[in-house]
């Protein structure tokens, strides 16, 4: 099975992310957020040996996650919502470098 996925757009957040993604149509979607939160979780934690040391023995992702296909909402009207998913108020000790 092809795991070729396309992100178009994303944002970060503190407590969850937000991502417009296109994923093969022989892929279900829980597949997919189980191939993208597996990957993610591995690439992190080896690269910053911080957050293995404080998710020893836990997982990095919560279980759930939340799933809209576009249906009559254009890919420019989702890309914009994303892009205006900001917290409130800044967080001064989280960033995304």
């Amino acid at each position: 099975m092809s795991k070729e996925m396309v992100i178009y757009a994303g944002s970060i957040n503190r407590d969850h992310i937000h991502m417009l993604i296109g994923i093969p149509p022989n892929m279900s979607v829980s597949k997919a957020v189980q191939y993208l939160k597996g990957k993610s979780s591995h690439k992190l934690l080896s690269e910053f040996r911080q957050l293995k040391k404080r998710y020893w023995g836990q997982h990095l992702w919560a279980r759930g996650y939340w799933v809209a296909t576009r249906g009559n909402v254009t890919d420019e009207v989702w890309k914009e919502y994303i892009k205006n998913q900001q917290p409130p108020e800044p967080d001064d000790e989280f960033r995304v470098v």
